[in-house]
């Protein structure tokens, strides 16, 4: 299984959270040659912002503050 919705939902701790495995596929209705249509995923693999965060992933931060009420600042509305 691809997703097991059992970490995603917290019911197992041991069930992994996220997508272990991601499938592209294509059904292409051109006339173009196989070296296009290779040339095509090629610089679709190599241009595409999503597919190369998925395979490259990128550097991630997580912070937490307080949020600002304007009650407890004083100011006035």
């Amino acid at each position: 299984m691809d997703l097991d919705f059992r970490g995603t939902l917290a019911v197992s701790k041991d069930a992994p959270v996220g997508f272990r495995s991601i499938r592209l596929a294509f059904e292409l209705d051109t006339d173009a040659s196989a070296e296009q249509v290779e040339t095509l995923l090629n610089l679709t693999e190599r241009y595409c912002v999503v597919y190369q965060t998925l395979a490259h992933p990128a550097e991630m931060t997580v912070s937490a503050g307080h949020a600002s009420t304007a009650e407890g600042t004083g100011a006035t509305g």
